[in-house]
């Protein structure tokens, strides 16, 4: 008889859009005047976004066409890639943080520039995901994503949102900053999901198995719960699959074989909480399923490229090439 909790209502892509928390890098309410410009620098591990409350410009990452932002726009630059805002192509861009700034916070501030013409308002920030779920959705993404507002379904609720994003930004009441980052939480994932449900490409690779009714349970399993000693033929009893069409769907879909997938999201759990957790390595490795910190530090090494220790000692060294993206 099979399990009638197997097919109990599940949403693994929703599932992987839970762990898009975010922490904010910095924030910035930019008050600029036409004819205004402004550059942004690279910064790799991070996502920038851009809503724009008042005024309009155009955004231009390096190898892009320019979009155009209007009142009510979202922009995400996507892969933390250095671009441009400006009115007029001819317009200088000098870096925005070279720019006189009023400091509200330490990750908050208030940037204003221009040359005395038609006024424009944007709340920016780059913000940082954590979770390796995040950041196997954030690679997949494109380089910019453009959510119109006018446009969208949502759009009554998403123009309430950024007139409270820009009412908490021109007030700079105690508390602004987490006001702002709970706010862009809520409109960075509206925007990521916008594009999962519009864009055939988001069909395809790991975000196509996070939306397969079977391989989606599977991944969501292997998620919650990377320390159970998982097998081919677990994986695939628990999705009522035999063991040959799952391994087989799995690599076709996913890209790898199951079981490198199970070890390898171990070891991005593992960055996660080498960074932000104090234990021992050895706690670690327990709490993942290795007999001995020295099995886990082998394993550690071999999908991240650097060892437990380094990662320990230098967070961002994890972040380095080695570490094979999800896709």
């Amino acid at each position: 008889m099979v399990d009638t909790q197997l097919w109990a209502p599940v949403d693994p892509l929703g599932e992987a859009l839970h762990f898009l928390r975010m922490t904010g890098s910095f924030y910035c309410q930019s008050e600029l005047t036409a004819p205004w410009g402004l550059a942004l620098p690279p910064m790799p591990g991070c996502m920038w976004f851009h809503v724009v409350t008042s005024g309009a410009c155009s955004l231009e990452v390096e190898g892009t066409a320019p979009v155009g932002l209007r009142p009510g726009d979202l922009a995400l630059v996507t892969h933390g890639e250095g671009h441009r805002l400006w009115t007029g192509p001819r317009v200088p861009t000098p870096l925005a943080h070279e720019l006189p700034q009023q400091q509200v916070s330490e990750r908050y501030s208030v940037l204003r520039h221009g040359g005395g013409g038609t006024p424009s308002t944007l709340v920016c920030g780059a913000v940082r995901f954590d979770h390796p779920a995040a950041h196997a959705v954030v690679r997949l993404l494109p380089r910019v994503i453009h959510l119109d507002a006018a446009s969208s379904p949502h759009a009554d609720w998403m123009e309430s949102t950024l007139r409270l994003m820009a009412a908490e930004a021109k007030a700079l009441r105690p508390g602004v900053e987490a006001v702002i980052t709970r706010l862009a939480d809520i409109l960075i994932v509206q925007a990521i999901r916008s594009w999962i449900q519009q864009d055939p490409a988001a069909q395809k690779g790991w975000l196509g198995a996070l939306q397969d009714p079977q391989l989606g349970r599977a991944l969501m399993l292997i998620h919650k719960d990377p320390a159970r000693a998982w097998t081919l033929a677990s994986l695939a009893k628990e999705v009522a699959m035999s063991r040959s069409a799952f391994a087989a769907r799995f690599t076709e879909l996913v890209g790898e074989p199951a079981m490198h997938y199970v070890a390898r999201w171990r070891m991005h759990v593992a960055v996660t909480w080498l960074r932000e957790d104090t234990a021992g390595l050895g706690e670690l490795a327990s709490r993942l399923g290795y007999q001995s910190e020295a099995a886990f530090s082998r394993a550690f090494k071999r999908f991240i490229g650097v060892s437990p220790g380094a990662v320990r000692r230098n967070p961002e060294a994890a972040t380095r090439p080695t570490a094979r993206a999800f896709a």
